[in-house]
């Protein structure tokens, strides 16, 4: 029994290196499968077979379809090594060979005669990576040779595998004496990783310093800044932070801080404003010592007056006559000589 008239759709998947173009392959095929098999299963099978069809080949369909590796590798991505052509004659010899570590994955025969945990070769010689680790890294060679011994095939393939770039941490070292600032950006001791510095959202500097210096005119534009650190795979930003200065000498901050920042002029009534803030404060510092001496003087001299009036008070008490008794008989004659 033959299929639906219909073709198959020729694609070369030696050709394709575009993750996104060999999705939309396996799709048609998928598609173009299940046409021809309803096709065929409307004309001489039963709906039940239709269905177990259908199952069993979108089964074999996600298997084969696994994603080929690209060079550069995230930690924990599964993939597969595909050989240019498809070997599938279990009598031929298929070797890989990890260069770096001479791990060794050898098929001969149809037989398994050498595996690594984590690794396996498929039915068409293809290697694949359950999850890959750091120590995978490196070059692949492949040698195909058939049940004679002649050679068919040989190459090499290569793979970098990288850590998840982490969440950098941005610190601010900020002097407001000489209004000069420097930031850093920590991710700690990983070597693999490249610094970019953003001024707002722009980037200004893509090296691998963690450090970034800012001059005082810099600092007085009280722009947010921020860090980015990547590799290949993988890339993480930190919260953006304003390069301010804080009123004092040094101030040290991290990011998520909810501090509101205050900009310190530089100049005060046309002079140096930390000139101005040492007279002012001399001044203020001197007018509080005479508002004292003011205030013991004032003190000082209603202590003294009260004591005068006091002292007063009793020099007249001592020099006013005694009063005299007077004799009732004479006061009696008085009356009498009055009426």
């Amino acid at each position: 029994m033959t299929l639906h008239n219909r073709q198959l759709p020729k694609c070369k998947l030696s050709v394709l290196f575009s993750v996104t173009e060999v999705y939309f392959c396996v799709v048609e095929l998928v598609v173009k499968i299940f046409w021809n098999i309803f096709a065929v299963c409307r004309r001489a099978m039963s709906c039940q077979h239709s269905l177990l069809f259908l199952f069993l080949s979108g089964f074999i369909t996600a298997i084969t379809a696994a994603e080929t590796c690209k060079t550069d590798l995230l930690e924990g991505t599964s993939c597969t090594l595909q050989l240019p052509t498809k070997y599938t004659d279990t009598s031929y010899e298929i070797k890989w060979v990890h260069l770096s570590s001479d791990a060794v994955v050898h098929r001969k025969g149809g037989t398994m005669r050498k595996t690594i945990p984590g690794l396996i070769m498929k039915e068409d010689g293809s290697l694949t990576f359950e999850s890959v680790s750091l120590k995978n890294s490196g070059k692949y060679t492949y040698t195909v040779f058939n049940a004679e011994g002649t050679q068919l095939d040989a190459g090499e393939k290569e793979i970098k595998v990288y850590e998840k770039a982490p969440s950098p941490t941005l610190t601010m070292n900020i002097n407001c004496k000489d209004g000069n600032a420097t930031l850093t950006c920590d991710f700690g001791d990983r070597t693999d990783l490249t610094v970019s510095w953003y001024k707002e959202d722009n980037i200004i500097q893509n090296e691998n310093n963690p450090n970034l210096l800012l001059t005082s005119a810099q600092v007085q534009e009280n722009k947010p800044y921020s860090c980015s650190v990547s590799n290949p795979v993988s890339k993480e930003q930190s919260d953006r932070k304003r390069a301010s200065c804080f009123i004092g000498t040094t101030v040290k901050g991290e990011l998520g801080s909810t501090t509101k920042v205050v900009p310190v002029p530089r100049t005060f009534f046309g002079f140096d404003f930390w000139v101005m803030v040492s007279i002012l404060a001399s001044s203020g510092a001197l007018l509080l010592l005479l508002l004292c001496v003011l205030i013991i003087c004032v003190c000082r001299s209603c202590s003294q007056s009260k004591q005068q009036d006091e002292k007063e008070f009793r020099l007249k008490n001592l020099q006013a006559p005694a009063p005299t008794k007077t004799d009732p008989n004479t006061m009696e004659s008085s009356l009498q000589l009055t009426t």
